[in-house]
């Protein structure tokens, strides 16, 4: 399987819309992430501002940047989200996706990548360990979901 890795243009969003759809449920995210236009997702998302993973043409994931808080002292760090179409887990876009960004955003200056993940979501929770990830700290309770109380990991990855 070849995969391809490009930065996000507008033809992807519709494409987008449908994995977050795929991908994002009660045990992967607090919230539901419902799309109610490619304008409005392209207000959240604008070109260029997510890798893309492509098989055969076909968008199958992606990753999307951007820095934690505005302040110039935290420029060294980006936060990252990261989505594969449920057809195509476990076939390696993910790592794909990962090691492609650590190489933009080394040559950008960025020393450390940051993510969120539930508790429940134990296959990204392996994976990101599996990349190197570690985890800097938990979010007790942080969110009530499916009637019970769900921790919300943070976890990073040093570049340097």
């Amino acid at each position: 399987m070849k995969i391809e890795i490009r930065l996000s243009k507008k033809s992807d969003f519709e494409r987008l819309i449908e994995i977050d759809r795929r991908v994002w449920n009660s045990k992967t995210t607090p919230s539901t992430i419902t799309w109610k236009s490619v304008d409005e997702y392209e207000n959240r998302n604008p070109e260029g501002n997510q890798l893309i993973a492509l098989v055969n043409g076909q968008v199958v994931g992606y990753l999307g940047f951007h820095p934690p808080t505005p302040l110039k002292t935290n420029q060294h760090v980006m936060e990252i989200d990261l989505a594969v179409d449920p057809e195509y887990q476990g076939t390696g876009i993910g790592r794909k996706l990962l090691e492609n960004y650590k190489q933009r955003a080394r040559k950008k200056g960025i020393s450390k990548l940051s993510l969120r993940v539930l508790a429940t979501n134990e296959g990204a929770i392996q994976f990101y360990k599996k990349c190197g990830f570690i985890e800097q700290g938990r979010l007790i309770n942080e969110f009530f979901l499916d009637g019970k109380f769900v921790d919300d990991l943070l976890m990073y990855i040093q570049l340097n």
